[in-house]
């Protein structure tokens, strides 16, 4: 435990990638394998599920410490991890370890999962003697293992790195080795490294390829039109199907299985061949064009969606690459040889299994006349990819682009405040914006990017002399600054207060030259309704 603790404070402690790179390297190199699975278990962004509620967290050290529960409060506003402040806090009272530390693994395997099936007590009594086995920095993390709020400052292309830097292998198959189902014990950590290692599980999808947005001209960067295929940017859920020894699966970008939550495209996919791995969008769709992406978010959640569900909300895949082909992986081929296949596979299949269409065009002016339209199509803009390119890991910049429309955008007024999280929890970062229904000022949207540091620094000190009312970390404040926000889409929500929700927003400007008066209004907002 005391070794992974100090990999993660070695890169808690440096933004330097090489620096991060090493760490992991030498950890891996020295760390016995049962050890070293958990570890990249929890380093690929993976985490238990919730183990004890941080409620009870928060007690037992009030209970320890005997400190009130609002200087626990404030204590956790100013370092802004909860983790990190409940280690701190126990700091004098407990005296120095004085128990042989435990390895990694048996933390997790003895320790830590047997905990959801205790009672309340015993769970105190456990956790709070472990307290006392550890120092602060093992106590840290054995707190965020308890939470479920693991996160490090490493990506998984930069544990793929370190991986493939002590094996010797390439990225590409660490990261495809990284994909899917798998237990973090010894054997897997073996084989993970193991150059002869056969038999891939069948249910494993291939690591995604990402575009990168496109932020110039296309014929400044990307030369002739004619050496990319182009083709809607779908709004949806990105996905792979796989159809492998008699069985389908369907797997989101973020590595999540989704069985039994999309029936219809898991039994339109039993009629493709065995030996295929489809990459697209699943779209929530309705006549000829998707849904608001509200209605595919009703089924994401659901395991066993119901007949109304299915009917009120029907989804399909829209297939826009072929990975796998008689049991082949032909990511290596170039794009139109794949297209041209994934064309031939997907020929005479049903309304549910679609063939994303190809957008051909002579130039680039005519194809940006193609992508002023996608708005009204329910799409985000064009993807354009290089035809001669390999299906790539990752997001390498020069073979797929994304070529958004521009943003929307409204005029909003600052109404409410709050602080941020880690490095930023001594500023308020977190706002909420609104905009005019009559005489009132409703709540619209909240936003926490766009901003470099000094005019977060600058507004901070604004939103601390301008407070009205304190709502615990939420301010309220002065209705004077006016903020320009940029938006992917809008929709009707009950859900909200102004009956609409914004996709991605974020601070596009501060619009120092309006007065308040002049930001948007709910009907101008609603005109953008599609």
């Amino acid at each position: 435990m005391q070794a992974f603790a100090d990999l993660y404070r070695a890169l808690d402690e440096t933004n330097a990638t090489r620096e991060k790179v090493a760490a992991m390297e030498a950890y891996f190199r020295q760390a016995p394998p049962e050890d070293a699975a958990w570890a990249v278990h929890f380093l690929v962004g993976r985490r238990l599920k919730r183990l004890v509620p941080t409620a009870e967290l928060r007690q037992w050290v009030l209970d320890a410490t005997g400190m009130p529960a609002w200087l626990l409060e404030e204590t956790y506003a100013t370092v802004g991890d909860l983790a990190e402040t409940l280690a701190l806090l126990l700091d004098s009272e407990l005296p120095p370890p004085s128990v042989a530390g435990h390895p990694l693994h048996h933390w997790v395997e003895r320790r830590l999962l047997v905990l959801r099936e205790l009672p309340a007590a015993e769970r105190q009594r456990r956790v709070t003697q472990w307290w006392a086995e550890l120092p602060t920095d093992g106590r840290f993390v054995l707190n965020k293992m308890l939470t479920g709020a693991f996160r490090v400052g490493v990506s998984r292309q930069l544990v793929v790195r370190a991986l493939s830097g002590v094996s010797g292998l390439e990225r590409a198959t660490i990261a495809h080795r990284l994909m899917g189902r798998w237990q973090p014990d010894a054997a897997f950590f073996r084989g993970l490294l193991d150059p002869a290692a056969q038999g891939e599980d069948a249910s494993r999808p291939y690591p995604f390829f990402l575009a990168s947005p496109l932020d110039a001209v296309p014929e400044e960067r990307l030369g002739a039109a004619t050496d990319w295929l182009a083709e809607w940017k779908w709004d949806g859920i990105r996905g792979q199907l796989l159809r492998r020894a008699g069985d389908c699966y369907l797997w989101s970008r973020g590595e999540d299985l989704m069985e039994g939550r999309f029936p219809e495209l898991e039994q339109a996919a039993q009629r493709l061949p065995d030996g295929v791995v489809l990459d697209g969008e699943i779209l929530a769709w309705g006549g000829d064009r998707p849904l608001p992406f509200r209605q595919l978010q009703r089924r994401i959640g659901r395991q066993n969606p119901s007949v109304r569900l299915l009917r009120e909300a029907p989804v399909i895949f829209q297939a826009y690459d072929l990975l796998e082909l008689d049991g082949t992986d032909i990511r290596s081929r170039p794009l139109e040889q794949r297209r041209e296949a994934l064309g031939r596979l997907l020929r005479g299949t049903d309304d549910v299994l679609r063939l994303s269409p190809m957008l051909t065009a002579g130039s680039w002016k005519e194809l940006a006349r193609r992508r002023d339209a996608a708005r009204a199509l329910g799409t985000e803009g064009l993807m354009l990819k290089r035809l001669g390119s390999p299906y790539r890991v990752g997001r390498p910049r020069g073979d797929w682009w994304k070529w958004k429309l521009d943003p929307l955008t409204i005029d909003a007024v600052m109404l409410y405040a709050q602080p941020g999280h880690g490095r930023r929890s001594n500023l308020y970062t977190d706002y909420t914006f609104g905009v005019w229904n009559g005489e009132l000022l409703v709540p619209v949207a909240k936003a926490y990017s766009g901003l470099d540091n000094a005019e977060i620094q600058e507004l901070d000190r604004w939103i601390r002399a301008n407070t009205v009312e304190r709502f615990g970390p939420v301010r309220s404040v002065r209705a004077a600054q006016v903020f320009e926000l940029a938006f992917e889409g809008i929709g009707e929500s009950p859900r909200h207060k102004s009956g609409l929700a914004l996709r991605f927003p974020r601070i596009n400007r501060w619009r120092r030259d309006l007065a308040v008066g002049e930001a948007d209004t709910l009907e101008q907002v609603r005109a953008l309704l599609p």
